[in-house]
């Protein structure tokens, strides 16, 4: 418990507030005792601050479990449901968005096609289209979301303006922040999406035990987002990792290696090109093979060098193309060896294509805790 060198008792009580709230925010519903001895309050202290927070609307008793014999003991549990968050992942081929309660478990998911040269005002209504099809379908309205987070390609600036976007040219000095404060009424959050897709692998994906992490956003476009002593590295003006950038690296193009490989049926959709590709090298196929090898020479010199840069722990193949990890992870492997020091362990996301979106929900998240559940926050609100 912090010193609070003044005896502020509103400060005290918030302080205790938030330490059972953390408690039952960490461990799901808990009696009196158990909570006490968690934040180490006495229990009449605990009853005094679950009661302040029952009142408010943070927290409410657990009924019994059906069944349950005799008289059982109280529980609590923190009321996550009132408040909502939005993630919303904006690609190139389709827009993404989860809506979820304010520890992130999601409970709605939408998708909206939508063409890489689409006029910026179509791809904004897309945006609004997918936001607007979770609220429907979880019964919500824009005046339940407390914050939305969107992740797109390109350099973010702190303010949410995209600086610089190779993928979606229109998208080059958009004010994003701007424009979707303008169709909804909450906290807006713009990031890069390769660093959200690495937040979510950090946070409930494979790269939880890790502190150093270098994640490969792979897919039918290159990018990386990376992990430093366990915090997403921004740098100092939020463009690390656009390792894309550097031509000698190879990795803009190096997607088209598996879209316009022999290996893929005349007419498939250039959506679909690639997994043909990776499909055809899991049987086997000669022609489909030379193309991933010729994919993973260009993968691997720009992996190689952040490798080199950063030594990290764990390197994360993530993305649209880590679902064929196990065509893809052994030959990479090989490569690095070749060329590093020391060769990290390299795993598979178990996100897939839904590593932007969470990583956007784990960014509301986050952003939620610091602005109400942490000590340095103001007095809590009343539940909305």
């Amino acid at each position: 418990m912090a010193d609070l060198r003044g005896g502020d008792l509103s400060r005290l009580r918030q302080l205790n507030s938030l330490t059972a709230i953390r408690a039952l925010r960490e461990t799901g519903p808990l009696a009196l005792s158990a909570l006490a001895e968690r934040t180490g309050l006495s229990r009449p202290s605990t009853k005094e601050v679950v009661d302040e927070l029952s009142s408010l609307g943070w927290v409410e008793e657990v009924p019994p479990s059906p069944g349950t014999m005799g008289r059982p003991a109280r529980r609590y549990r923190f009321r996550a449901e009132n408040g909502h968050l939005v993630g919303v992942d904006i690609g190139g081929h389709n827009v993404r968005a989860a809506l979820s309660d304010l520890d992130g478990r999601v409970l709605a998911e939408t998708r909206q096609p939508v063409e890489p040269d689409a006029p910026l005002d179509e791809r904004l209504a897309a945006i609004e289209r997918a936001v607007s099809g979770c609220l429907t379908l979880s019964r919500r309205t824009p005046d339940d979301l407390w914050v939305l987070a969107a992740g797109t390609t390109g350099a973010i600036s702190p303010d949410g303006r995209i600086s610089f976007s190779a993928a979606v040219p229109a998208w080059t000095g958009l004010d994003l922040a701007g424009r979707l404060r303008e169709m909804f009424p909450c906290e807006i959050l713009v990031e890069n999406d390769s660093r959200l897709a690495a937040l979510a692998e950090a946070r409930r994906g494979v790269a939880r035990d890790a502190r150093d992490v270098v994640f490969l956003h792979v897919g039918r476009r290159m990018g990386t987002g990376l992990i430093i002593d366990g915090k997403v590295h921004r740098g100092f003006g939020a463009a690390a990792g656009e390792i894309s950038m550097l031509p000698e690296a190879r990795w803009f193009d190096a997607p088209d290696h598996l879209n316009t490989s022999a290996a893929v049926p005349p007419g498939t959709p250039p959506e679909d090109a690639a997994g043909h590709t990776l499909a055809a090298a899991r049987d086997g196929d000669p022609v489909a093979l030379e193309a991933v090898g010729r994919y993973l020479d260009d993968l691997a010199v720009g992996t190689a060098a952040m490798v080199l840069l950063l030594d990290p722990q764990l390197v994360v193949l993530g993305g649209g193309f880590s679902r064929s990890a196990d065509v893809l992870l052994g030959p990479l492997r090989d490569r690095l060896e070749r060329r590093c020091i020391r060769t990290p362990e390299i795993r598979a996301s178990t996100l897939g294509d839904e590593c932007v979106v969470v990583g956007a929900i784990d960014y509301a998240v986050e952003h939620v805790e610091r602005r109400f559940f942490t000590p340095e926050a103001g007095p809590l609100p009343l539940s909305r």
